[in-house]
């Protein structure tokens, strides 16, 4: 991945008296966690009954959805909460932010597929499709695009920004990776979702990884929300094959090529996108 030049960014001076801070992050993830794990310990202790009305713990139970969706919700009622109604608009524009270096975009298209299907047939699954008739996929594909890439809104909408106010990229990418993984502990106890087939400890490399690889894809399209979803979406993608645990280790050593080309900016302290809302000039 070639080498990325930090956008322009919110310096410490410029700040807007009614803005965000470091502070903030924690509220984000006190509001994150409470949500997602409040709604996980109910699909927990009340499988059965919630299942009876909203149907098996999946992509298509609401309760499920708002567990997946609560980043996105806390993100959104700060943001609502330091900018109001159009500090939201505002925050929202970042979803039109798509230029990005062209090799950022081949990694997006063909570079997460490849490592997919590399890590599937370390598994022996690479011809595996689990979709017959094949265009059954296309249903598979919207429903995916409209949970797990939601909550980018707030991992990478709001929680990173701030953090690279304080941190470098990569120890802000790590920091919420841990967090981001930890995040998703319910899932692994929750039967019908695909982290509960999986091992936590491979699955919190590959996050800590993936946090890490989005970072200056994030920073190198200027704060995109955008993109961040694009990746998220790629990374469930359920048109691809199944490639834990395998994936996590072919990501960390991407992570690492990665954080070697971009040393310059990955390591600098306010070198990333710190824009929440971006200012208005």
């Amino acid at each position: 991945m070639m080498p990325t030049e930090a956008p322009d960014r919110v310096t410490p001076t410029e700040e807007r008296p009614t803005g965000m801070g470091i502070s903030t992050v924690w509220w984000f993830m006190a509001l994150t966690f409470g949500l997602g794990w409040g709604l996980g310990a109910l699909l927990f202790i009340f499988t059965e009954q919630i299942e009876a009305v909203f149907g098996e713990v999946s992509g298509t139970n609401p309760v499920f959805i708002l567990l997946v969706w609560s980043p996105a919700i806390a993100g959104i009622a700060l943001v609502w909460r330091h900018y109001g109604r159009h500090g939201v608009i505002d925050f929202l524009g970042r979803l039109r932010l798509w230029r990005a270096p062209a090799a950022w975009w081949v990694f997006l298209l063909l570079g997460i597929p490849a490592v997919k299907y590399v890590g599937a047939s370390i598994n022996g699954v690479a011809g595996d499709f689990p979709f017959s008739p094949w265009y059954a996929v296309w249903p598979a594909m919207a429903l995916a695009l409209f949970i797990g890439p939601v909550e980018e809104f707030g991992w990478r909408g709001v929680a990173l920004p701030l953090l690279q106010t304080r941190f470098a990229p990569l120890w802000a990418g790590l920091v919420l990776g841990g967090f981001w993984a930890v995040w998703h502990a319910p899932a692994f106890l929750l039967s019908g979702t695909p982290q509960s087939a999986w091992d936590f400890g491979p699955y919190l490399v590959g996050v800590l990884a993936l946090s890490v690889i989005i970072t200056p894809l994030f920073n190198a399209a200027g704060g995109s929300i955008l993109m961040a979803m694009i990746f998220h979406f790629q990374m469930n993608g359920p048109a691809w094959p199944d490639a834990q645990p395998w994936e996590n280790y072919l990501f960390a050593l991407i992570a690492i090529v990665i954080v070697v080309l971009n040393r310059k900016t990955m390591l600098r302290r306010h070198g990333g996108a710190t824009e929440v809302v971006p200012l208005k000039t």
